[in-house]
């Protein structure tokens, strides 16, 4: 591997005009493809086989046409009256009808017509109570008894507070998906909503159909990357003492990142992809770009102490940190890839346009990086501010801030890996608390128009308003005479459940084949209460399906949102034990040991837990009031795994290989960790400083959930990075001494022999530099 790559970087650095021209023409090509041939992306949100989705699925074959609840760009804008004031009384009736003159000219409304809640809740109750008192007399039934119960489920799903103080206007949208609602018609409800507030009457809105970014959302984003920028040419620029060498990393990764998301673009001419996929693409592909392209950098340099002689320097530079980028990228492709294990559909293709552009980033390090080297050669460090010049001890050897902190941990490593594993594993407790769901109005910052619309929702109808299910029932297995009756019973068998509301028959198809039941939990969407509301009904849901011979699934925007929460949690186990699984195995063929693999991933487990603990803390349980106490959203944790997983053996490959080609040069095991820390140290740091710096940024963004990505991000690589790589890691390798590298002898003879540290390279002055070792550190203290 070494030698490939050395002469890889060698040729890439003299023929730099060929690779030049072959990235560029591969940039044209892809984007000649993005151009002419792609299609749009795909919003469409479907999970195959949860339940949820099959009562869908149900549901449009009794019921054609109608769609899923993921995908209606709902509206519900919020009118409520001063206390002790009704919105029938003027002025507040002329303003609500204003209002709705004024949505008439909005653009991607629906064709019919709008009515205020008034006027809504008066109809629908005349209707449902004209239903059930016809029904009542067709059957001889109790017309009293069915008037009151009418009554009762009008008032359940009555757009009008029993006050009439608080009223909804509902609608959708005519889009497929709420990603199809233009800014324009967002802004132009917000106008609406704003021009019909006054005389005491407040006007919200909520909804899927008003989620989005707008221009100033945008901005935001922007903005934030372009912060995370600016403080990684900071770091590279104090790490390098060189503007232009600062720059280096960014213009390769921004290069390949731009190839990368415009294949994305090219691939929906081939295949229907998910219009988040370029998203995580941009992120992970921005960040380890800039750190690979760091690394084989930094190596370069280095080289240039000890030869004159470019070519060679950039030879062993992409020898050497090149192979240790190789496997790098190659965990994190694995972690990235996995996510296709989820089942969900949108996360899959967001880890697949992920890996390959990690890919690319790793052929951008491997070739394009010491092609550009070669057109600066004398002038990749120009622009110096500042000259780095190391003390050095007796024997020559640098004596950085690394050696003195790998000295400080040699000399009681024992503690400081107790310490490590102590401290990780009490911030971890909280973690067992993890509450996942999604997002709702309900959990929006308080000062958004979403968040007061809910609270008003909550207050005037009660929290279950916000979490309905609906029950389709398939009754073509039934008797006709005997389905009415059938339909009765699934209400009645809903309705027993002691956390339901109000459960009531929302209509019948025209064949009467099937009918939809309307259910209205007593809690909200994110409540645990909720969640095993739904598990209670369809673990009962088989003894009614027997009792009256119909076929049910539930449905609806809070069954679809839990199942593929669970679904998510389900996958946790298997996409973690196929990720560390397989990473092991690389880690193990890049360091021949079976115990630096282990506590690799053991770190890594730390990481995640402490991560994990910490988030619940701030963000699910609000501790110190910094963050509103919410349910964590549910692709957070696998998405935690996968990228701090891919971060975590990014260092850890990196501060390992130097490490361990100090010991197979001749080092001691004691001298090689210092030895390690001497060259990666500075390098690892700047690395994850740039990453903690890019993702704390997003917690200065008003949306709660970039905040908690953000701030899980930052922690990770904190955590990972500095306690676990420079802390826990360097303490172990002390205290396993030569053990650290034990493998098997029949497992020696299996796995492939990788030249990773360039061992196979002609570097004479190794031999100086290892041939004594560090007199001056204290013996290991176990």
């Amino acid at each position: 591997m070494a030698s490939l790559l050395y002469r890889l970087g060698k040729t890439a650095y003299r023929r730099w005009p060929l690779v030049l021209v072959a990235w560029l023409v591969a940039l044209i090509g892809v984007g000649a493809v993005a151009t002419t041939m792609s299609q749009p992306m795909s919003d469409q949100f479907s999970i195959p086989g949860i339940p949820s989705e099959k009562a869908t699925d149900l549901q449009q074959q009794l019921f054609p046409g109608s769609g899923s609840a993921i995908d209606e760009a709902s509206v519900s804008i919020v009118v409520a009256a001063p206390e002790g004031s009704k919105l029938a009384d003027e002025p507040y009736a002329g303003r609500i009808s204003d209002l709705l003159t004024e949505l008439t000219s909005v653009p991607q409304m629906p064709q019919e017509p709008l009515a205020g809640p008034v006027e809504t809740a008066a109809a629908m109750k005349q209707r449902i109570v004209d239903m059930a008192v016809q029904g009542a007399q067709a059957t001889g039934g109790d017309v009293t008894a069915a008037r009151e119960a009418a009554e009762k489920n009008a008032a359940a799903v009555a757009p009008l507070s029993p006050d009439g103080r608080v009223g909804t206007i509902e609608f959708a949208f005519d889009v497929a998906t709420p990603t199809d609602v233009e800014a324009g018609t967002r802004d132009k409800v917000l106008e609406a909503i704003e021009h019909a507030r006054g005389d005491g009457m407040r006007v919200e809105v909520s909804g899927s159909g008003m989620e989005g970014g707008g221009p100033g959302d945008e901005e935001g984003g922007v903005s934030v990357e372009l912060i995370g920028v600016g403080v990684a040419l900071i770091v590279l620029a104090f790490t390098f003492g060189s503007l232009v060498a600062a720059g280096l990393p960014i213009l390769t990764a921004g290069i390949g990142v731009a190839l990368g998301v415009t294949g994305i673009t090219a691939m929906t001419a081939f295949a229907e992809l998910d219009s988040s996929t370029p998203l995580l693409a941009t992120m992970i592909g921005l960040g380890v770009g800039i750190d690979y392209a760091l690394f084989i950098l930094a190596r370069y340099r280095n080289e240039l102490e000890h030869t004159d002689d470019r070519v060679e320097a950039i030879g062993v530079a992409v020898g050497t940190a090149g192979s240790a980028v190789v496997f790098a990228g190659l965990t994190v492709v694995i972690a990235l890839a996995a996510l296709s294990l989820t089942g969900v559909p949108f996360l899959a293709a967001m880890g697949w346009g992920a890996a390959a552009t990690v890919i690319i980033a790793v052929l951008v390090a491997l070739t394009l990086l010491p092609a550009v080297l070669g057109i600066l050669r004398s002038r990749a460090f120009a622009g110096r501010f500042r000259r780095y010049t190391p003390a050095r001890d007796e024997t020559g050897k640098v004596v950085n801030a690394g050696v003195r902190w790998a000295r400080l941990v040699g000399r009681a490593p024992a503690v400081f890996a107790l310490l490590v594993v102590v401290v990780l594993g009490a911030i971890a407790i909280p973690s067992a608390r993890l509450h996942l769901a999604f997002p709702s109005d309900s959990t929006a910052p308080t000062d958004t128009t979403q968040r007061k619309a809910a609270d008003l929702i909550n207050g005037a109808f009660g929290e279950g308003r916000l979490a309905p299910m609906l029950t389709v029932v398939d009754g073509r297995g039934v008797p006709e005479q005997e389905r009415p009756a059938a339909y009765q019973q699934v209400v009645a068998w809903a309705a027993g459940h002691a956390e339901v509301a109000n459960a009531q028959l929302g209509g019948m198809n025209e064949q009467g084949t099937g009918a939809l039941i309307l259910i209205t939990p007593k809690h909200g969407p994110n409540d645990t209460a909720t969640e095993d509301l739904l598990d209670d009904l369809r673990d009962s849901q088989a003894g009614v399906e027997e009792q009256t011979g119909t076929s049910i699934g539930i449905t609806g925007l809070t069954a679809i949102q839990t199942d593929t929460s669970q679904r998510l949690a389900d996958a946790l186990p298997l996409y973690l034990g196929v990720v560390i699984g397989l990473a092991f195995l690389i880690l193990m063929v890049v360091f021949r040991s079976v115990l630096v693999p282990l506590t690799a991933t053991l770190g890594f487990l730390l990481s995640v837990g402490a991560t994990l603990g910490a988030t619940v803390l701030f963000f699910q349980e609000g501790v110190f009031g910094l963050f509103p106490g919410q349910p964590i959203i549910s692709f957070i944790p696998i998405f935690l795994i996968g990228l701090v997983f891919g971060l975590a053996m990014d260092y850890q490959v990196f501060l390992v290989t130097r490490i361990r080609e100090a010991h197979i040069h001749g080092a001691s095991y004691r001298e090689a960790v210092v030895d390690g820390f001497r060259n990666s140290a500075r390098v690892v740091t700047a690395a994850a400083l740039i990453m903690t710096a890019v993702f704390s940024g997003f917690m200065f963004m008003g949306e709660p959930i970039i905040q908690s990505m953000g701030f899980a991000l930052s922690a990770a690589v904190l955590f990972d990075a500095f306690v676990v790589r420079m802390c826990l890691i360097p303490a172990l390798m002390y205290l396993m001494g030569e053990r650290a590298w034990w493998l098997p002898k029949w497992l020696d003879r299996i796995l492939p022999n990788i030249d990773v540290e360039g061992e196979s390279l002609d570097r004479p002055h190794l031999a100086d530099h290892y041939r004594s070792t560090d007199s001056a550190e204290e013996p290991v203290r176990v």
